[in-house]
């Protein structure tokens, strides 16, 4: 799963009068996402034009996919939130699009507002890992970590070897000073995928806190010669440098390390 941080875009089948009621009979739903990845306003225009000749569903969607694109995040939010409550989907496609109003909403900076719509999603699909994972890292954002906690168990109950979750899991441990729960989950996570850019860093904090710099060092430098023009890098190279001009024994646990 990569529930971390994105837009997860569920591909809503378009019915087929839908689908002949778009602006012409060669543009599809796949067509509009596609447009809305590539160039937002253009998609924006034409799936309100194929919404007002009875596009329905899938041109909402795609839509307030377009505005999520465009980063006109409350605007995709409300859209997204409003087809997951009216749509004529299961109940787990209708989570699906409320996980992706949840998403919309961190991004307009209302985690309030987002985590209650995840909450929503999960009343209506409530053993989906994805969603679980997804409200794991917004509760983790509003510092409420053993709830974050709760929901990784959840996740890791239903699939034992989500390499995510254990990261996460560990990242949440290591916040709540559990530096002992970390380290294991992250051992879990290593064996299952040595390379695991996110289990390294994670690993190189909790090796920090518990002393062991030689290493953390060496876990933060792996990742800086496998993928040096990643986000991930940048993190492990501030750590780094951080630690290299704060004396040892003067590492806090939970907070010492940015991320």
């Amino acid at each position: 799963m990569a529930f971390r941080s994105a837009l997860f875009l569920m591909l809503l089948a378009a019915g087929p009068a839908a689908a002949q009621t778009a602006p012409d009979r060669a543009f599809s739903y796949a067509d509009c996402m596609a447009l809305a990845r590539r160039d937002p306003d253009a998609a924006l225009d034409r799936a309100m034009a194929w919404a007002a000749l009875g596009g329905s569903a899938a041109a909402d969607h795609c839509a307030a996919t377009a505005l999520f694109q465009a980063g006109r995040y409350r605007l995709a939010a409300e859209r997204f939130e409003t087809l997951g409550a009216t749509a004529p989907r299961p109940p787990e496609d209708r989570a699906r699009i409320l996980d992706q109003a949840a998403q919309a909403w961190v991004r307009a900076g209302d985690l309030d507002r987002a985590l209650a719509v995840a909450d929503t999603a999960l009343r209506l699909s409530p053993d989906d890992p994805t969603l679980l994972g997804d409200r794991a890292v917004m509760l983790a954002q509003a510092d409420r970590y053993w709830e974050a906690v709760d929901d990784l168990n959840r996740v890791l109950d239903l699939h034992p070897g989500d390499v995510d979750a254990l990261v996460l899991r560990a990242s949440a441990y290591r916040r709540l000073d559990a530096l002992d729960l970390a380290a294991d989950d992250l051992e879990r996570a290593l064996d299952l995928e040595p390379g695991n850019l996110e289990g390294l860093l994670e690993r190189g904090m909790v090796r920090r806190l518990n002393g062991d710099r030689a290493g953390a060092r060496a876990d933060w430098m792996t990742i800086l010669r496998t993928a040096p023009e990643t986000p991930v890098a940048v993190t492990a190279r501030a750590n780094l440098e951080r630690m290299d001009v704060t004396p040892p024994g003067q590492d806090t646990p939970g907070k010492s390390a940015p991320r």
